[in-house]
């Protein structure tokens, strides 16, 4: 790693001042570009999402069987899209700001199978694999009902390899019982901050839930090295990973057709702000691309961390990427949202994405219990910590006049905007944890 000049990196970036006091801070990229200009940058296109869209579909049969509770679905993994009316009503209060436009929340919160937007990308990295190793050995054409790999022959097949992977939680969750349902041996690196109710969850499935003292990076770290000594190992790598990328990025397709049977539009004078927590950034890359793919220049992303944990902010801004962490700007990386708590942001999604996405912004712990609890309260919704990150994007984006301004969005193209808060996780939250959550929310939103 390259030596940083923290002094002189905070003289040319003064924003990172205020990183390092642990404050809310708001930035907007003056770098954003249009999707055609971006598009080389990011090495993917829509036909990449077409294809994992087909793939999800192949296994469609597999999941509504191994997974009753997509059967309603028919396999497809999805989730509901759905009005906030009084959150929208309790935010303007609290911030005395008002919000120009329809709150809305996509409930990747729950998601079936593991409760997480990570049932997404971290399922369609599992089946990826298992596709290539079944054909590979011939038992298995693309033209088949992949129901029949639901069957003891497929489950003693795939018992032969293992499938590793390092998480603070919710990647580990979907990735361990995809895995562990198919027939795999799976262990799964997990993070300090990881909570308990996750990793017992994944014992139960018969999972090897390895723990670490540390943070994210070193679990990640140790589960590719242990992949590394091992030919029947596939490891699943969060920070650079394509495929789970792109099992992200079938949302935004998805979200189209939701958004055309609810009759939502989204052109230059109906704008669509999409607000999405990020950890390491591969989940909400991966969905803000699939939303840029889907609606074009009329759809505008922006990322949500912890004020302890703001890795992407902080590589975007400087342009250091991969190249800095938190801990380099001494940022403790400590934060009750487990899914946001990463010191260093993927470089692949941050170099990818950087001219795609509107802005950055952070939160405190406070402030998403305080929203937990309103969320519960007054929309009868249980999320954790982290899925309440994207809460307050639409104040700091109807706060924000120089943004607003040159992005040419006039009152009336905001009274006409959708807000969409991506809710990422809470869906399978044991009820004791969630109760727990309430009561610390409890004396912070008196």
């Amino acid at each position: 790693m390259m030596t940083l000049n923290i002094q002189a990196l905070t003289t040319q970036f003064p924003l990172l001042k205020q990183l390092i006091q642990l404050k809310e801070v708001t930035w907007f990229n003056p770098n954003i570009t249009s999707v055609k200009e971006a598009l080389p940058y990011v090495g993917l296109n829509k036909n990449d999402i077409e294809d994992a869209t087909e793939r999800l579909n192949r296994f469609a049969p597999y999941l509504a069987k191994a997974f009753p509770e997509t059967a309603v679905t028919g396999g497809i993994i999805e989730s509901d899209v759905i009005d906030i009316p009084n959150m929208k009503s309790s935010l303007e209060q609290q911030y005395g700001t008002r919000i120009s436009g329809r709150l809305m929340l996509k409930k990747d919160s729950h998601l079936p199978i593991s409760g997480s937007i990570k049932a997404r990308g971290g399922i369609y990295e599992v089946l990826s694999h298992a596709e290539k190793l079944a054909i590979n050995a011939g038992l298995l054409t693309i033209t088949d009902d992949y129901g029949k790999l639901n069957s003891d022959e497929f489950k003693a097949f795939f018992s032969r390899y293992k499938i590793a992977v390092g998480s603070t939680g919710n990647l580990g969750m979907s990735i361990g019982i995809m895995s562990a349902k198919l027939g795999f041996s799976v262990s799964v690196h997990m993070s300090a901050d990881a909570r308990q109710w996750k990793k017992n969850k994944l014992s139960e499935h018969g999972v090897d839930v390895i723990e670490y003292e540390q943070d994210y990076s070193v679990a990640v770290e140790t589960g590719r090295q242990e992949a590394e000594n091992d030919q029947t190992c596939f490891f699943i790598d969060d920070e650079n990973s394509q495929t789970l990328f792109l099992g992200y990025a079938v949302a935004g397709e998805r979200l189209k057709q939701q958004f055309n049977k609810l009759t939502i539009s989204v052109d230059k004078n109906h704008p669509l702000f999409v607000y999405l927590p990020c950890g390491v950034g591969g989940g909400p890359g991966g969905v803000a691309f699939g939303l840029k793919m889907a609606f074009g220049n009329h759809v505008h992303c922006i990322f949500a961390e912890p004020t302890h944990s703001p890795c992407m902010l902080l590589g975007v801004h400087t342009g250091l990427h991969d190249q800095i962490s938190v801990q380099d700007i001494g940022i403790d990386n400590i934060t009750a949202a487990d899914g946001l708590a990463v010191g260093r942001a993927s470089g692949f999604v941050g170099r990818a994405m950087e001219r795609l996405l509107d802005g950055y912004y952070t939160i405190t712990d406070t402030s998403m219990y305080q929203h937990l609890s309103n969320m519960h309260k007054l929309e009868g919704i249980k999320l954790e910590p982290s899925a309440l990150a994207g809460i307050t994007g639409p104040i700091n984006v109807s706060e924000n006049q120089e943004y607003k301004t040159r992005m040419k969005f006039s009152e009336t193209t905001m009274a006409n905007a959708t807000h969409l808060v991506w809710a990422t996780g809470g869906g399978m939250v044991p009820e004791k944890e969630m109760q727990s959550y309430l009561q610390k929310a409890a004396p912070m939103s008196s």
